[in-house]
């Protein structure tokens, strides 16, 4: 936590949206908060051994686009801002727009969860219950629940209530990982229906929601047994987002569920 020198989003942002090029690299697993957070502030990212990452992992990453940007990076570094001309400037620009509106178009919060529900043939679904067992922060879990949320509202309801992600006076989000920064105090808290915490059981054994998903299956997996006697395999969404793991995801595939793992 030391190495967290900004304290609020603002002081974090703009030190994207002031520099040319940030570095980011693999640490504990190659998808990272900060390769969003570089590019959703118009700053190229300079990622060092992009090219080593699995095809299958960042795969919505615009991987080749990065890889300009790190030559870019290398042609450009021993010059000074002042010293740039007109056509470095005009490249620059150019790389910019282009990873921006890749950003804008597939790496949303949004488009993450309209991408899962197009990978599986449920872009009709209109309600969706969303699990968790254990409710602290998880960045796919809370990025994807945002997008989710932000598509259909209180029509996707998540249990037990995840927290962070809503506005409020009463939570410290310093307090909580990375300061909580780019993950909380987002969603209005009307957004949650706390009328649904109440029948959750007979709204599951009634088959209220068109689809579960789960959002992280390694963190815990609420009525699972109860869900799979009444829910189709198909109906059921496992997500992993997890750096480190020894992911048994075949075994959920074989029983017919769908599954989205963050490090392959």
């Amino acid at each position: 936590m030391s190495t967290y020198i900004y304290n609020t989003e603002e002081e974090y942002y703009d030190e994207y949206k002031k520099s040319y090029f940030a570095i980011t690299k693999l640490k504990g697993g190659w998808d990272c908060m900060r390769h969003y957070e570089i590019l959703a502030n118009g700053c190229i990212p300079y990622f060092i051994d992009i090219e080593k990452c699995p095809q299958n992992t960042l795969s919505l990453l615009p991987k080749e686009l990065i890889i300009e940007g790190n030559n870019l990076y290398d042609k450009l570094k021993c010059k000074n801002v002042n010293e740039l001309n007109e056509e470095e400037i005009t490249e620059y620009n150019g790389l910019t727009g282009k990873l921006l509106e890749h950003t804008k178009n597939y790496l949303t919060t949004e488009k993450m969860a309209e991408y899962i529900l197009k990978k599986t043939s449920f872009e009709s679904v209109s309600k969706i219950l969303y699990l968790s067992w254990d409710i602290n922060p998880d960045y796919l879990r809370c990025a994807t629940l945002h997008g989710f949320k932000t598509l259909f509202g209180r029509d996707c309801h998540d249990y037990p209530q995840v927290p962070h992600i809503y506005k409020s006076e009463h939570i410290d989000y310093k307090s909580l990982y990375g300061k909580g920064i780019s993950y909380t105090n987002l969603l209005e808290p009307m957004l949650h229906n706390e009328k649904l915490d109440d029948t959750i059981l007979e709204d599951i054994k009634n088959k209220y929601y068109d689809i579960i998903i789960y959002g992280s299956y390694h963190r815990g997996m609420p009525y699972y047994d109860l869900i799979t006697g009444i829910y189709n395999p198909n109906e059921i969404i496992l997500l992993c987002g997890e750096d480190l793991h020894c992911c048994n995801y075949n075994n959920y595939l074989k029983n017919g569920h769908f599954v989205f793992v963050r490090e392959l």
